[in-house]
């Protein structure tokens, strides 16, 4: 029987920290995680034939606890060594080494009893096509301040939790008070971070900017009664928008519960409940081209950014959205001042030591009265608020609304991601990486390709390093934490030198960036990894980014085929 030598070597070194991650139920929990080897160390490996990208495990690997000085010990000949090799991942105790095995020693897919596996790591290439599957680019020729808007998606949960939508809605001037002009447009975009399932988001993806709009639309027409208004005032504006949000979040919380009870069937519970007893965070950006004010409503921990370039010629990052979670001090005072008498209403960062965002839709188990959660566990199923469920509702699907006026001519884009990209990048990497991106495009095409005019208008050549304007002093006051993936994964803090452009596609070049850059055998063993390990080294992505700019067009929302994944499917969102 053959062997197979199995060079391996880790990808950071050690660092133990403490990290979000998701778990089965409602709760996020604080686990040690997963830290990846410097070491090397050989493994042998029972030579069988097999399917490739399958998952493999190994027999008789030295532990690399019990042999720290081992460098490299290889079983198989120099003849053998010198051959062509293919990469692998090997997993071990939720630690994970990368190492290289010949191309004619395939590995066993036998389990050994310590658990451990291997798994044949992506090519760069294939890490490439992993990126692009699901990036959409959308060229926005309404004439109405956005050109065009980009988004991808990578999963890590099997099936992923996140999900997104995207609707432009044409208003008539009856509605949106342009008496004698245009019809304006209303734009919508939005990002959703699942938790404890997928059906929550999937919720949100159907109905949430229909839910906003209907509300909006009675507010502008209620205006239109008022002759000292024409126009909703701005605060009306955001009560509708908050209207929308918790008139959804109601359907899905309780009016669901009165369907079952009617139902009184289990098999109706299961599909009625599934979308309350799951969660998920929700970001929406809402865009009015009349106004051209942008307004972003934020429930959970997904995050929005402004980039505006400057005089200077550099990049401002502005946080349009503030994590809403249990560490933060603001909610945690909050929900302190609306619960008293309960100390533990937020513990270690979560509310009641559990969820930790503070707002979100569906968790209905920190929604529901006592009474209620008692009567559907009994009759159906469900889960525990726990012990310390004292004056429900803790959680609320209540969104803070923020209101930036736009820029078109200076450039001006936004970025929306779940809170997957913001635990590797700052806000500051983010909108300096759309900027190098922007500038290489322009470089590319030249002011007179599509879509030149918008880029070609501001360009100037890149200096060293990325071109963005330093952090604001106070973190807080910026509303990011701390990337934790990057002190999981050993890495600096100045990340500016592994950055590259190579995507059509400006959200997929976030998250090619975020996951690894020019290091490639970072990317590519972060995207080999599959579920459930690979949700102790990165979480769900979900990347939007829109690009504003004055630009005319034929009033159509085309494919834009050069950073789209397939055009095959997809329809306009108008």
């Amino acid at each position: 029987m053959r062997r197979a030598a199995l060079q391996l070597r880790s990808l950071r070194p050690q660092v133990h920290r403490l990290a979000r991650v998701r778990q089965p139920g409602h709760a996020r929990r604080a686990l040690s995680t997963h830290p990846m080897h410097l070491r090397r160390f050989s493994v042998a490996l029972v030579s069988t034939v097999v399917a490739s990208g399958a998952y493999y495990a190994y027999r008789g690997a030295e532990s690399p606890a019990s042999s720290p000085a081992v460098q490299t010990r290889s079983l198989t000949s120099p003849s053998a060594e010198a051959t062509a090799s293919r990469r692998a991942i090997v997993v071990e105790q939720g630690q994970v080494y990368m190492g290289s095995i010949p191309d004619n020693e395939p590995l066993s897919k036998e389990t050994d009893t310590q658990g451990r596996r291997v798994l044949e790591m992506l090519t760069p290439e294939q890490a490439t096509r992993k990126l692009r599957k699901n990036e959409e680019s959308w060229l926005v020729g309404r004439g109405k301040g956005v050109v065009r808007y980009d988004v991808v998606q990578i999963p890590s949960n099997d099936p992923i939790e996140d999900d997104h939508a995207e609707k432009i809605i044409e208003v008539p001037q009856t509605v949106a008070a342009t008496e004698g002009g245009p019809n304006s447009d209303w734009m919508f975009w939005g990002v959703f971070d699942g938790h404890s399932g997928w059906t929550t988001s999937a919720k949100l993806r159907q109905v949430l900017i229909s839910f906003v709009a209907r509300e909006l639309n009675a507010t502008y027409q209620s205006a239109l009664t008022n002759p000292a208004l024409t126009i909703p005032t701005p605060e009306s504006v955001d009560a509708a928008i908050k209207k929308g949000f918790l008139r959804l979040d109601h359907e899905i919380v309780h009016e669901a519960v009165n369907k079952v009870n009617k139902a009184q069937s289990k098999s109706a519970a299961a599909e009625l409940l599934a979308p309350a007893l799951s969660g998920s965070c929700a970001l929406l950006s809402f865009y009015d081209s009349r106004s051209k004010l942008l307004r972003v409503a934020c429930t959970g921990d997904s995050r929005a950014v402004l980039g505006r370039r400057g005089g200077s010629g550099k990049w401002t990052a502005t946080p349009l959205s503030v994590d809403q979670t249990g560490a933060s001090e603001t909610e945690a005072e909050r929900l302190r001042a609306e619960h008293p008498g309960e100390p533990n209403v937020v513990a270690n960062g979560r509310v009641l030591g559990r969820l930790e965002p503070t707002r979100a839709f569906g968790d209905a188990v920190y929604k529901w009265s006592v009474e209620t959660q008692e009567r559907i566990a009994a009759s159906y199923f469900g889960r525990s608020g726990g012990k310390l469920m004292q004056t429900p509702p803790y959680v609320t699907a209540e969104p803070v609304v923020t209101t930036t006026k736009v820029e078109p001519q200076n450039g001006d884009f936004l970025v929306m991601a779940t809170d997957g990209l913001w635990e590797m990048l700052t806000n500051e990497e983010v909108v300096g990486l759309v900027g190098r991106w922007l500038e290489e495009q322009a470089r590319r095409e030249g002011a007179a390709s599509a879509g030149g005019s918008w880029l070609g208008s501001w360009f100037s050549s890149a200096k060293a390093g990325l071109p963005v304007e330093s952090p604001v002093a106070d973190k807080d006051a910026s509303g990011q934490r701390s990337p934790i993936r990057r002190q999981q994964w050993g890495l600096p803090d100045d990340q500016t030198g592994r950055f590259v452009v190579e995507d059509e596609n400006a959200a997929t070049h976030l998250v090619r960036n975020a996951l690894g850059g020019k290091d490639s055998d970072q990317l590519c063993a972060l995207l080999t990894l599959q579920y459930p390990t690979s949700r102790r080294f990165r979480d769900d992505l979900t990347v939007e980014v829109v690009f504003f700019g004055d630009s005319g067009g034929d009033g159509n929302v085309s494919v834009n085929q050069r950073a789209s994944a397939s055009a095959d499917g997809l329809k306009a969102k108008l």
